[in-house]
């Protein structure tokens, strides 16, 4: 014998269909998307354009970092792409090494040898 599945009450439906209509609309009001209505679809740092299904890659950066300051005309916002959005939050002296400045290369601890000394003299 098999189960049938019962059906939902239409006034449950009804309600759900209205709980899923409500939270579409308050997340059209949420900070990314009033970002994404306000300013170009650039990234603020490499200058990267966004469209389409790439949009995604496209993310809020809170300014100050507190994700509670959401002023309505976005003065705490900026667009970036999920790369320099990456790099904002990182510390400095992983900036200073992913960057490649001299700073943070060849700070720490060495090896003791150089892998690839002489290594250009071979190919002259």
């Amino acid at each position: 014998m098999r189960l049938r599945r019962p059906q939902p009450d239409p006034e449950k439906r009804a309600q759900i269909l209205a709980d899923v209509e409500r939270n579409r609309v308050n997340r059209e009001k949420g900070y990314r998307e009033q970002a994404l209505r306000l300013f170009p679809h650039v990234c603020g740092r490499c200058g990267r354009e966004f469209s389409g299904a790439q949009l995604r890659e496209l993310t809020v950066h809170h300014k100050d970092s507190n994700h509670m300051n959401n002023p309505p005309d976005g003065s705490n916002w900026e667009l970036l792409c999920l790369y320099c959005h990456d790099n904002e939050h990182q510390t400095p002296e992983q900036r200073d090494h992913y960057d490649g400045s001299s700073k943070g290369l060849g700070s720490g601890p060495t090896l003791g040898y150089e892998a690839f000394e002489g290594l250009k003299d071979r190919f002259k």
